[in-house]
């Protein structure tokens, strides 16, 4: 038998794979996170499904003991103190971005792979013995709603070989190449808004990558925030006295701001009350 700690839409899609493969009667009970600063937090999806499906499920505050002997918690940001085995999954390629949001940074940096790694649990953050990885190729320019559905569907395939390598008692591992860890951030306030001095390219990525169901990007004009959640890259043009995040133009009522190279067309922003700014009031506008 096996507890799942589950949450948002990757912990939702492993549950119904759980389920589609008819694997309910190896589970012992489903532990269900709730994120109240997420738009949603699929708490209540995986909760209908385990009441359709009849699997035993309860929130973190009272969670019970258990008999498994393994545990596998899915897209989980709580400390989990269990004797137990804890099989952690992780939104990257270990040992390459260790750490914190994970997904967001590999798309910033234009990683043209992404994947799901399967861990054991061990006192330092992700450094533990892998038990297996699942990878896909992308293309850019990619959202990041999109990336989460398409590795959603890399946890349902994981999470599927795992249960089976414990039904059949053959979960191995092996050690991580320690020398060639990397280190992802969290993020805060600061960590949203856009550096206009870099390439336009690398600025179509970030607004991208931080986009709903994350804060979205942000900039400020006249003092106040906006959030950018929509932009184009164009052709850059010469430009003798450079000043990034300057309105070079209008392009159908959408602002051409430069960038440290290249240029970016604003397609949708919005001020802090959800109040589309487009078009500015005026044409001389410095996004900071």
């Amino acid at each position: 038998m096996v507890v799942l700690y589950l949450m948002t839409f990757k912990g939702l899609t492993s549950l119904n794979q759980i389920v589609q493969k008819g694997y309910s009667k190896y589970i012992e009970y489903v532990c269900i996170g709730i994120d109240k600063n997420v738009v949603n937090d699929y708490s209540n999806e995986i909760l209908e499904l385990c009441k359709s499906s009849g699997i035993k499920f309860f929130f973190r505050e009272n969670v019970p003991d258990h008999q498994s002997e393994y545990i596998i918690a899915v897209s989980w940001r709580w400390l989990i103190k269990s004797d137990s085995q804890v099989i952690v999954f992780h939104d990257s390629l270990l040992p390459k971005y260790r750490g914190f949001a994970p997904l967001v940074n590999c798309l910033k940096n234009g990683e043209t792979e992404i994947g799901v790694s399967a861990l054991l649990a061990s006192e330092k953050f992700d450094e533990g013995p892998i038990i297996n990885q699942i990878s896909i190729c992308i293309d850019y320019p990619i959202k990041i709603n999109l990336a989460i559905e398409k590795i959603s569907f890399l946890y349902a395939e994981l999470i599927i070989d795992i249960v089976d390598k414990i039904i059949g008692k053959k979960l191995n591992f092996y050690s991580q190449d320690h020398d060639k860890a990397t280190y992802s951030l969290w993020l805060d306030d600061l960590d949203y808004k856009i550096n206009w001095n870099l390439d336009s390219n690398s600025i179509k990525r970030f607004v991208d990558a931080v986009g709903y169901p994350y804060n979205g990007a942000k900039s400020s004009i006249d003092g106040q925030t906006i959030k950018i959640e929509e932009v184009e890259v164009l052709k850059d043009l010469v430009i003798e006295n450079r000043v990034p995040g300057k309105v070079l133009m209008m392009e159908n009522d959408c602002p051409v701001v430069v960038c440290g190279s290249g240029l970016i067309k604003i397609v949708s922003a919005y001020d802090k009350d959800g109040m589309n700014i487009l078009p500015l009031k005026r044409f001389r506008t410095r996004f900071i």
